[in-house]
Protein backbone atom coordinates (compact mmCIF):
# COMPACT_ATOMS: atom_id res chain seq x y z
CA UNK A 1 0.00 0.00 0.00
CA UNK A 2 1.40 3.41 -0.96
CA UNK A 3 2.17 5.66 2.00
CA UNK A 4 0.23 8.88 1.58
CA UNK A 5 2.29 12.06 1.67
CA UNK A 6 0.29 13.46 4.63
CA UNK A 7 1.06 10.29 6.59
CA UNK A 8 4.78 10.73 5.82
CA UNK A 9 4.56 14.28 7.18
CA UNK A 10 2.90 13.01 10.37
CA UNK A 11 5.42 10.18 10.78
CA UNK A 12 8.18 12.79 10.58
CA UNK A 13 6.45 14.88 13.26
CA UNK A 14 6.21 11.78 15.48
CA UNK A 15 10.01 11.47 15.41
CA UNK A 16 10.42 15.13 16.46
CA UNK A 17 7.75 15.58 19.12
CA UNK A 18 6.57 13.64 22.18
CA UNK A 19 3.71 11.20 21.92
CA UNK A 20 0.53 11.56 23.92
CA UNK A 21 -1.16 14.52 25.56
CA UNK A 22 0.22 17.46 27.51
CA UNK A 23 -2.85 19.36 28.62
CA UNK A 24 -2.20 23.09 28.23
CA UNK A 25 -3.23 25.78 25.77
CA UNK A 26 0.03 27.76 25.81
CA UNK A 27 1.84 25.93 23.00
CA UNK A 28 -1.10 25.73 20.60
CA UNK A 29 -2.00 29.38 21.27
CA UNK A 30 1.57 30.45 20.47
CA UNK A 31 1.55 28.41 17.25
CA UNK A 32 -1.86 29.75 16.15
CA UNK A 33 -0.63 33.34 16.64
CA UNK A 34 2.22 32.60 14.22
CA UNK A 35 -0.36 31.29 11.76
CA UNK A 36 -2.48 34.47 12.03
CA UNK A 37 -5.07 33.01 14.45
CA UNK A 38 -7.12 30.97 11.96
CA UNK A 39 -9.39 29.79 14.83
CA UNK A 40 -10.86 33.32 14.85
CA UNK A 41 -11.92 33.03 11.19
CA UNK A 42 -14.19 30.00 11.35
CA UNK A 43 -17.89 29.69 10.48
CA UNK A 44 -20.22 29.12 13.49
CA UNK A 45 -18.68 26.37 15.64
CA UNK A 46 -20.52 23.50 17.34
CA UNK A 47 -17.97 22.39 19.97
CA UNK A 48 -18.62 18.94 21.47
CA UNK A 49 -17.14 17.40 24.65
CA UNK A 50 -18.12 14.37 26.76
CA UNK A 51 -16.98 10.85 27.61
CA UNK A 52 -19.35 8.90 25.36
CA UNK A 53 -21.46 9.96 22.40
CA UNK A 54 -19.31 12.87 21.16
CA UNK A 55 -18.73 11.30 17.78
CA UNK A 56 -22.35 10.25 17.38
CA UNK A 57 -23.48 13.80 18.22
CA UNK A 58 -21.05 15.14 15.62
CA UNK A 59 -22.37 12.66 13.04
CA UNK A 60 -26.00 13.59 13.75
CA UNK A 61 -25.17 17.32 13.69
CA UNK A 62 -23.46 16.95 10.33
CA UNK A 63 -26.38 14.88 8.95
CA UNK A 64 -28.92 17.48 10.13
CA UNK A 65 -27.05 20.47 8.70
CA UNK A 66 -26.25 18.78 5.38
CA UNK A 67 -29.85 17.57 5.04
CA UNK A 68 -30.90 21.22 5.44
CA UNK A 69 -28.54 22.19 2.60
CA UNK A 70 -25.65 23.66 4.63
CA UNK A 71 -21.93 23.32 3.92
CA UNK A 72 -20.25 21.78 6.97
CA UNK A 73 -16.69 21.11 8.14
CA UNK A 74 -16.22 18.30 10.71
CA UNK A 75 -13.25 17.56 12.96
CA UNK A 76 -13.31 14.30 14.95
CA UNK A 77 -10.71 12.20 16.73
CA UNK A 78 -9.27 9.68 16.89
CA UNK A 79 -9.24 8.31 13.37
CA UNK A 80 -9.85 4.63 12.64
CA UNK A 81 -7.68 3.84 9.61
CA UNK A 82 -6.29 7.06 8.06
CA UNK A 83 -5.47 10.43 9.64
CA UNK A 84 -7.55 12.09 6.90
CA UNK A 85 -10.76 10.91 8.64
CA UNK A 86 -10.26 13.64 11.26
CA UNK A 87 -10.83 16.39 8.67
CA UNK A 88 -14.04 16.40 6.63
CA UNK A 89 -14.22 19.53 4.49
CA UNK A 90 -17.49 21.06 3.31
CA UNK A 91 -18.62 20.23 -0.21
CA UNK A 92 -21.81 20.45 -2.22
CA UNK A 93 -23.80 17.26 -1.76
CA UNK A 94 -21.97 16.38 1.48
CA UNK A 95 -18.54 16.87 3.03
CA UNK A 96 -15.49 14.92 1.83
CA UNK A 97 -12.38 13.75 3.68
CA UNK A 98 -9.50 16.14 3.05
CA UNK A 99 -7.46 15.49 -0.11
CA UNK A 100 -4.02 14.12 0.63
CA UNK A 101 -2.08 16.92 -1.09
CA UNK A 102 -4.12 19.65 0.67
CA UNK A 103 -3.61 17.90 4.02
CA UNK A 104 0.13 17.36 3.52
CA UNK A 105 0.68 21.00 2.52
CA UNK A 106 -1.20 22.26 5.60
CA UNK A 107 0.79 19.99 7.93
CA UNK A 108 4.09 21.17 6.43
CA UNK A 109 3.04 24.81 6.74
CA UNK A 110 1.97 24.43 10.39
CA UNK A 111 5.13 22.47 11.30
CA UNK A 112 7.28 25.19 9.71
CA UNK A 113 5.42 27.89 11.67
CA UNK A 114 6.15 25.98 14.89
CA UNK A 115 9.90 26.49 14.25
CA UNK A 116 10.92 23.33 16.09
CA UNK A 117 9.51 24.43 19.44
CA UNK A 118 8.28 21.86 22.00
CA UNK A 119 4.74 20.79 21.13
CA UNK A 120 2.68 17.60 20.82
CA UNK A 121 1.67 16.13 17.47
CA UNK A 122 -2.01 16.44 18.50
CA UNK A 123 -1.52 20.19 18.98
CA UNK A 124 0.05 20.57 15.54
CA UNK A 125 -2.78 18.57 13.98
CA UNK A 126 -5.38 20.65 15.82
CA UNK A 127 -3.78 23.79 14.41
CA UNK A 128 -4.06 22.11 10.98
CA UNK A 129 -7.82 21.80 11.64
CA UNK A 130 -8.15 25.55 12.13
CA UNK A 131 -5.99 26.32 9.07
CA UNK A 132 -8.04 24.02 6.83
CA UNK A 133 -11.40 25.14 8.19
CA UNK A 134 -10.55 28.84 7.88
CA UNK A 135 -9.32 28.51 4.29
CA UNK A 136 -12.24 26.51 2.87
CA UNK A 137 -15.74 28.05 2.81
CA UNK A 138 -18.47 26.55 5.00
CA UNK A 139 -21.53 27.63 6.94
CA UNK A 140 -20.77 25.60 10.08
CA UNK A 141 -17.85 23.77 11.71
CA UNK A 142 -18.39 20.82 14.03
CA UNK A 143 -15.38 20.31 16.28
CA UNK A 144 -15.04 17.34 18.64
CA UNK A 145 -12.82 17.70 21.70
CA UNK A 146 -9.86 15.31 21.82
CA UNK A 147 -9.48 14.82 25.58
CA UNK A 148 -11.19 16.58 28.47
CA UNK A 149 -12.18 20.08 27.45
CA UNK A 150 -10.65 22.88 29.48
CA UNK A 151 -7.07 22.30 28.29
CA UNK A 152 -7.82 20.42 25.08
CA UNK A 153 -6.09 21.99 22.07
CA UNK A 154 -9.47 22.60 20.38
CA UNK A 155 -10.52 24.90 23.25
CA UNK A 156 -9.16 28.09 21.69
CA UNK A 157 -12.41 29.03 19.94
CA UNK A 158 -13.45 32.20 21.80
CA UNK A 159 -17.14 32.35 20.84
CA UNK A 160 -18.59 28.99 19.80
CA UNK A 161 -22.11 29.05 18.39
CA UNK A 162 -22.88 26.34 20.96
CA UNK A 163 -20.95 24.17 23.42
CA UNK A 164 -22.31 20.63 23.79
CA UNK A 165 -21.56 18.33 26.73
CA UNK A 166 -22.42 14.70 26.04
CA UNK A 167 -22.69 11.92 28.69
CA UNK A 168 -19.88 11.97 31.24
CA UNK A 169 -18.48 8.89 32.97
CA UNK A 170 -15.14 7.71 34.32
CA UNK A 171 -12.42 7.72 31.65
CA UNK A 172 -8.86 9.10 31.29
CA UNK A 173 -8.68 9.43 35.10
CA UNK A 174 -4.90 9.97 34.95
CA UNK A 175 -5.49 13.22 33.05
CA UNK A 176 -8.91 14.38 34.19
CA UNK A 177 -9.38 13.26 37.82
CA UNK A 178 -10.70 10.22 39.62
CA UNK A 179 -14.19 11.51 40.47
CA UNK A 180 -17.00 12.16 38.04
CA UNK A 181 -17.43 15.74 39.27
CA UNK A 182 -13.76 16.49 38.46
CA UNK A 183 -14.18 15.06 34.97
CA UNK A 184 -17.39 17.09 34.52
CA UNK A 185 -15.52 20.26 35.53
CA UNK A 186 -12.86 19.56 32.88
CA UNK A 187 -15.49 18.96 30.18
CA UNK A 188 -17.39 22.09 31.25
CA UNK A 189 -14.21 24.03 30.46
CA UNK A 190 -15.39 24.42 26.84
CA UNK A 191 -18.30 26.64 27.95
CA UNK A 192 -17.73 30.32 27.14
CA UNK A 193 -19.34 33.33 28.81
CA UNK A 194 -22.76 34.06 27.32
CA UNK A 195 -22.53 31.37 24.61
CA UNK A 196 -25.32 28.76 24.32
CA UNK A 197 -24.82 25.37 25.99
CA UNK A 198 -26.57 22.04 25.34
CA UNK A 199 -26.25 19.38 28.04
CA UNK A 200 -26.90 15.86 26.75
CA UNK A 201 -28.32 12.95 28.76
CA UNK A 202 -26.24 12.50 31.93
CA UNK A 203 -26.16 9.27 33.93
CA UNK A 204 -24.64 11.04 36.94
CA UNK A 205 -26.65 13.65 38.89
CA UNK A 206 -23.36 14.94 40.30
CA UNK A 207 -21.96 15.55 36.81
CA UNK A 208 -25.20 17.22 35.72
CA UNK A 209 -25.11 19.55 38.71
CA UNK A 210 -21.52 20.62 37.94
CA UNK A 211 -22.44 21.32 34.31
CA UNK A 212 -25.57 23.33 35.14
CA UNK A 213 -23.78 25.36 37.84
CA UNK A 214 -20.91 26.17 35.45
CA UNK A 215 -23.31 27.27 32.72
CA UNK A 216 -25.23 29.46 35.18
CA UNK A 217 -22.03 31.07 36.46
CA UNK A 218 -21.04 31.93 32.87
CA UNK A 219 -24.53 33.28 31.99
CA UNK A 220 -24.88 30.72 29.19
CA UNK A 221 -28.35 30.15 27.71
CA UNK A 222 -28.69 26.45 28.52
CA UNK A 223 -30.93 23.56 27.46
CA UNK A 224 -30.76 20.28 29.36
CA UNK A 225 -31.79 16.81 28.19
CA UNK A 226 -34.80 15.52 30.11
CA UNK A 227 -35.71 19.02 31.20
CA UNK A 228 -35.82 21.23 28.09
CA UNK A 229 -35.69 18.59 25.35
CA UNK A 230 -35.87 14.81 25.03
CA UNK A 231 -36.45 11.94 22.62
CA UNK A 232 -38.30 8.65 22.99
CA UNK A 233 -39.56 5.75 20.89
CA UNK A 234 -43.24 5.51 20.09
CA UNK A 235 -44.87 3.14 17.58
CA UNK A 236 -41.55 2.35 15.94
CA UNK A 237 -40.67 6.04 15.46
CA UNK A 238 -38.47 8.50 17.37
CA UNK A 239 -40.28 11.48 18.84
CA UNK A 240 -38.17 14.58 19.58
CA UNK A 241 -39.71 17.16 21.90
CA UNK A 242 -38.65 20.63 23.00
CA UNK A 243 -40.31 23.99 23.71
CA UNK A 244 -41.08 24.36 19.98
CA UNK A 245 -43.17 21.18 19.97
CA UNK A 246 -42.82 17.62 18.67
CA UNK A 247 -41.04 16.10 15.69
CA UNK A 248 -42.15 12.58 14.70
CA UNK A 249 -39.08 11.04 13.01
CA UNK A 250 -37.86 7.67 11.74
CA UNK A 251 -35.66 5.71 14.16
CA UNK A 252 -32.02 6.75 13.64
CA UNK A 253 -29.94 4.64 11.28
CA UNK A 254 -27.41 4.23 14.12
CA UNK A 255 -28.74 1.30 16.20
CA UNK A 256 -29.36 1.33 19.96
CA UNK A 257 -31.73 3.28 22.20
CA UNK A 258 -28.83 5.43 23.44
CA UNK A 259 -28.73 7.00 19.97
CA UNK A 260 -32.13 8.67 20.57
CA UNK A 261 -30.54 10.88 23.22
CA UNK A 262 -27.49 11.50 21.00
CA UNK A 263 -29.76 12.51 18.11
CA UNK A 264 -31.78 14.75 20.43
CA UNK A 265 -28.62 16.51 21.67
CA UNK A 266 -27.60 17.15 18.06
CA UNK A 267 -31.01 18.58 17.12
CA UNK A 268 -30.92 20.83 20.21
CA UNK A 269 -27.32 21.88 19.42
CA UNK A 270 -27.99 22.75 15.79
CA UNK A 271 -31.04 24.79 16.82
CA UNK A 272 -29.11 26.52 19.65
CA UNK A 273 -26.39 27.41 17.11
CA UNK A 274 -29.01 29.37 15.17
CA UNK A 275 -29.86 26.96 12.35
CA UNK A 276 -33.43 26.10 11.41
CA UNK A 277 -34.01 22.41 10.86
CA UNK A 278 -37.28 21.54 9.18
CA UNK A 279 -39.14 18.28 9.70
CA UNK A 280 -38.18 16.92 6.28
CA UNK A 281 -34.46 17.64 6.82
CA UNK A 282 -34.57 15.97 10.25
CA UNK A 283 -36.23 12.89 8.72
CA UNK A 284 -33.56 12.72 6.03
CA UNK A 285 -30.80 13.09 8.63
CA UNK A 286 -32.08 10.21 10.78
CA UNK A 287 -32.24 7.96 7.71
CA UNK A 288 -28.76 8.83 6.36
CA UNK A 289 -26.56 9.45 9.43
CA UNK A 290 -23.36 7.36 9.42
CA UNK A 291 -20.67 6.88 12.05
CA UNK A 292 -18.13 4.09 11.45
CA UNK A 293 -17.23 1.63 14.25
CA UNK A 294 -20.13 2.66 16.44
CA UNK A 295 -22.46 -0.34 16.29
CA UNK A 296 -21.55 -0.61 12.62
CA UNK A 297 -22.96 -3.67 10.89
CA UNK A 298 -20.30 -5.37 8.76
CA UNK A 299 -21.93 -7.05 5.77
CA UNK A 300 -18.97 -7.60 3.42
CA UNK A 301 -15.19 -7.77 3.43
CA UNK A 302 -12.25 -10.14 3.95
CA UNK A 303 -12.98 -10.79 7.64
CA UNK A 304 -16.72 -11.12 7.12
CA UNK A 305 -16.01 -13.90 4.61
CA UNK A 306 -14.30 -15.93 7.38
CA UNK A 307 -17.30 -15.91 9.74
CA UNK A 308 -19.86 -18.72 10.17
CA UNK A 309 -22.45 -18.72 7.39
CA UNK A 310 -25.31 -16.34 8.17
CA UNK A 311 -23.53 -14.70 11.12
CA UNK A 312 -24.51 -11.13 12.04
CA UNK A 313 -21.38 -9.05 12.71
CA UNK A 314 -21.23 -5.74 14.58
CA UNK A 315 -18.20 -3.52 15.14
CA UNK A 316 -17.99 -0.99 17.97
CA UNK A 317 -15.03 0.98 19.32
CA UNK A 318 -16.59 1.68 22.76
CA UNK A 319 -14.01 0.93 25.44
CA UNK A 320 -15.10 2.02 28.93
CA UNK A 321 -17.78 0.71 31.33
CA UNK A 322 -20.27 3.40 30.25
CA UNK A 323 -19.84 2.41 26.60
CA UNK A 324 -20.08 -1.28 27.55
CA UNK A 325 -23.49 -0.68 29.08
CA UNK A 326 -24.97 1.11 26.05
CA UNK A 327 -23.50 -1.46 23.63
CA UNK A 328 -24.87 -4.34 25.73
CA UNK A 329 -28.28 -2.63 25.81
CA UNK A 330 -28.22 -2.21 22.02
CA UNK A 331 -27.38 -5.90 21.60
CA UNK A 332 -30.08 -6.91 24.11
CA UNK A 333 -32.50 -4.91 21.96
CA UNK A 334 -31.34 -6.87 18.89
CA UNK A 335 -31.80 -10.09 20.90
CA UNK A 336 -35.43 -9.18 21.63
CA UNK A 337 -36.16 -8.64 17.94
CA UNK A 338 -34.13 -11.53 16.57
CA UNK A 339 -32.65 -14.01 19.11
CA UNK A 340 -29.14 -15.30 18.32
CA UNK A 341 -26.23 -16.50 20.49
CA UNK A 342 -23.84 -13.59 21.16
CA UNK A 343 -20.06 -14.02 20.89
CA UNK A 344 -17.53 -11.23 21.60
CA UNK A 345 -14.18 -10.79 19.88
CA UNK A 346 -12.41 -8.21 22.03
CA UNK A 347 -9.16 -6.26 22.04
CA UNK A 348 -8.48 -3.45 24.53
CA UNK A 349 -5.75 -1.06 25.68
CA UNK A 350 -4.34 -0.87 29.17
CA UNK A 351 -5.67 2.58 30.09
CA UNK A 352 -9.25 1.27 30.22
CA UNK A 353 -11.26 -0.60 32.88
CA UNK A 354 -11.43 -3.90 31.01
CA UNK A 355 -13.35 -5.85 33.68
CA UNK A 356 -15.84 -2.98 33.97
CA UNK A 357 -16.40 -3.08 30.22
CA UNK A 358 -16.94 -6.85 30.16
CA UNK A 359 -19.27 -6.76 33.18
CA UNK A 360 -21.97 -5.17 31.00
CA UNK A 361 -22.16 -8.39 28.93
CA UNK A 362 -22.63 -10.86 31.80
CA UNK A 363 -25.66 -13.04 31.08
CA UNK A 364 -25.74 -11.82 27.47
CA UNK A 365 -22.53 -13.07 25.82
CA UNK A 366 -22.00 -16.81 25.44
CA UNK A 367 -18.23 -16.60 24.94
CA UNK A 368 -15.36 -14.11 24.49
CA UNK A 369 -12.35 -14.48 22.23
CA UNK A 370 -9.63 -12.04 23.30
CA UNK A 371 -7.09 -10.83 20.76
CA UNK A 372 -4.04 -8.52 20.88
CA UNK A 373 -4.29 -4.89 19.71
CA UNK A 374 -1.25 -4.87 17.47
CA UNK A 375 -1.45 -1.23 16.34
CA UNK A 376 -1.06 0.26 19.84
CA UNK A 377 1.86 0.09 22.30
CA UNK A 378 -0.76 0.05 25.06
CA UNK A 379 -2.54 -3.11 23.88
CA UNK A 380 -3.43 -5.59 26.64
CA UNK A 381 -1.95 -9.08 26.00
CA UNK A 382 -4.71 -11.44 24.91
CA UNK A 383 -4.17 -13.91 27.77
CA UNK A 384 -4.39 -11.10 30.33
CA UNK A 385 -7.55 -9.73 28.69
CA UNK A 386 -9.14 -13.19 28.88
CA UNK A 387 -8.56 -13.15 32.66
CA UNK A 388 -10.27 -9.73 32.88
CA UNK A 389 -13.28 -11.13 31.01
CA UNK A 390 -13.39 -14.14 33.33
CA UNK A 391 -13.28 -11.78 36.34
CA UNK A 392 -16.47 -10.24 34.91
CA UNK A 393 -18.10 -13.68 34.89
CA UNK A 394 -17.68 -14.49 31.18
CA UNK A 395 -16.28 -17.57 29.45
CA UNK A 396 -13.14 -16.45 27.60
CA UNK A 397 -10.13 -17.68 25.67
CA UNK A 398 -7.18 -15.87 24.06
CA UNK A 399 -6.57 -16.26 20.30
CA UNK A 400 -4.00 -14.67 18.01
CA UNK A 401 -6.23 -12.52 15.78
CA UNK A 402 -9.76 -11.60 14.71
CA UNK A 403 -9.33 -13.81 11.64
CA UNK A 404 -8.38 -16.75 13.90
CA UNK A 405 -11.42 -16.15 16.12
CA UNK A 406 -13.78 -16.05 13.14
CA UNK A 407 -12.30 -19.22 11.62
CA UNK A 408 -12.45 -21.02 14.99
CA UNK A 409 -16.10 -20.04 15.25
CA UNK A 410 -16.82 -21.10 11.69
CA UNK A 411 -15.16 -24.51 12.12
CA UNK A 412 -16.70 -25.33 15.50
CA UNK A 413 -20.09 -23.62 15.43
CA UNK A 414 -23.16 -25.79 15.73
CA UNK A 415 -26.57 -24.18 16.02
CA UNK A 416 -28.25 -20.97 14.89
CA UNK A 417 -25.95 -18.46 13.19
CA UNK A 418 -24.33 -16.28 15.88
CA UNK A 419 -24.37 -12.56 16.50
CA UNK A 420 -20.75 -11.39 16.80
CA UNK A 421 -19.57 -8.15 18.43
CA UNK A 422 -16.01 -7.15 17.53
CA UNK A 423 -14.76 -4.29 19.70
CA UNK A 424 -13.27 -2.87 22.90
CA UNK A 425 -11.06 -0.10 21.50
CA UNK A 426 -11.18 2.44 18.67
CA UNK A 427 -7.58 1.49 17.74
CA UNK A 428 -8.72 -2.11 17.49
CA UNK A 429 -11.86 -1.21 15.52
CA UNK A 430 -9.75 0.75 13.06
CA UNK A 431 -7.42 -2.22 12.54
CA UNK A 432 -10.46 -4.43 11.91
CA UNK A 433 -11.85 -2.05 9.27
CA UNK A 434 -8.43 -1.90 7.58
CA UNK A 435 -8.04 -5.71 7.59
CA UNK A 436 -11.61 -6.13 6.36
CA UNK A 437 -10.91 -3.76 3.46
CA UNK A 438 -13.70 -1.35 4.44
CA UNK A 439 -12.05 1.87 5.75
CA UNK A 440 -14.22 4.95 6.42
CA UNK A 441 -14.83 7.23 3.45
Amino acid sequence: MTTLSAEREIEHLMTLHPKGFDLSLDRVTRLLERLGNPQDRLPPVIHIAGTNGKGSCAAFSRALLEAAGHLVHVHTSPHLVNWHERYRLAAEGGGKLVDDDVFAEAIARVAEANQGQTITVFEILTAVTFVLFSEHPAEAAIIEVGLGGRFDATNVVKRPAVSVIMPISMDHEAYLGDRVELIAAEKAGIMKHGCPVVIGAQESDTALQVLIETAERLDCPTVVYGQDFLAFEENGRMVYQDEDGLMDLPLPRLPGRHQYANAAAAIAAVKAAGFEIGHRAAERAMAHVAWPARMQKLTQGKLVDLAPKGAEIWLDGGHNPGAGIVIAEALAEQEEKNPRPLVLISGMINTKDQTGYFSAFKGLARHVYTVPVTNSDAGVPNDELALRAEEAGLSAEPVSSVASALMLLRDSWDGPAPRILIGGSLYFAGAVLAENGTPPT
